[in-house]
C-alpha cells in the first residue's frame, strides 16, 4: 500500500517538524480517515494563523465493476504522501488549504470470466483472451486545494475536518490479455479501442474528492 519512498519522505518530514516544534512547542501529531483511506499527519504552526502539514494516506478497497462492456474484479489502491500550507481565518476554526501530493493511487482490475469478452465491440471467447487485465494510474505529482475546520479542545486535542479536491490528471489506462489471440494484429487494434473507451469512461477520476475526519494531539 505504501512504497518505501513515501514512508521515508514522510518520516523525514515528521522529524523536521519535530525539530522545529522543540523551539516553539507548537507541534501536533494526528490520525485521520476519509476518502483517501487511513492517514497520519504532522502539523507545525509557524505563525498564529499559518501552519504547515505533512503526512501520508493509504488503503486498499476491493471493488467489482463493469467497464466498457466487461465485468471486472480488482482493487482501488490508495497511496498518497502530502505537504500542505493552511491559512486560518482569525478567531475562527475555518481555514483554506493548498498543497501538493505525491500520488500513487491506482485502480487494478482483472476481468471476470463469463465465457466471453467484448473487446472493441467484438465478442471473443474467454479461452482466446486468457486473463484480461487493466490498470489505471494518475499523475505522480498532484495539486490539492480545499477548505477545513480545526476545532481545538483544552489547547491539547484537536478535531480536524477537510473538504477538497485532489487534481490527479487524466487517468492513464493499460490493458493486456495473455491468451492465444493476444498477438493477432486485428485483436491488438480492438484491444486498443477497448483501452481508449475504458480511459474515457473513468475520466472523471481526474478530480478526486477528498473528505476526511481526524484527531490530533499537541506536544
Amino acid at each position: 500500500m505504501f512504497n518505501k519512498r513515501a514512508i521515508l519522505t514522510s518520516v523525514a518530514a515528521i522529524i523536521l517538524c519535530t525539530s522545529a516544534a522543540k523551539a516553539d512547542d507548537n507541534f501536533w501529531l494526528g490520525a485521520k480517515v476519509g476518502t483517501l483511506g487511513l492517514g497520519v499527519e504532522a502539523t507545525w504552526q509557524a505563525l498564529p494563523y499559518l501552519d504547515f502539514r505533512a503526512g501520508l494516506n493509504g488503503y486498499d478497497y476491493n471493488t467489482d465493476r463493469s467497464e466498457a462492456g466487461n465485468d471486472y474484479t480488482g482493487t482501488l489502491e490508495l497511496s498518497t504522501l502530502f505537504a500542505t500550507a493552511n491559512l486560518r481565518v482569525p478567531l475562527s476554526p475555518f481555514r483554506f488549504t493548498a498543497g501538493v501530493f505525491s500520488n500513487d493511487n491506482k485502480l487494478a482490475l482483472v476481468g471476470l470470466d463469463t465465457g466471453s469478452y467484448e473487446i472493441g465491440g467484438v465478442s471473443y471467447p474467454s479461452a482466446e483472451i486468457g486473463t484480461l487485465r487493466s490498470d489505471a494510474t494518475f499523475d505522480k505529482t498532484s495539486p490539492y486545494a480545499g477548505i477545513g475546520f480545526d476545532i481545538r479542545m483544552m489547547d491539547k486535542l484537536g478535531l480536524n475536518i477537510d473538504l477538497g479536491v485532489l487534481w490527479q490528471g487524466s487517468p492513464m489506462v493499460t490493458m493486456t490479455a495473455d491468451g492465444p489471440i493476444s498477438t493477432d494484429p486485428n485483436f491488438i487494434i480492438e484491444l486498443e479501442n477497448e483501452r481508449q473507451q475504458f480511459e474515457d469512461d473513468i475520466k472523471d477520476f481526474k478530480a478526486y474528492p477528498v473528505i476526511s475526519l481526524g484527531l490530533s494531539y499537541r506536544f
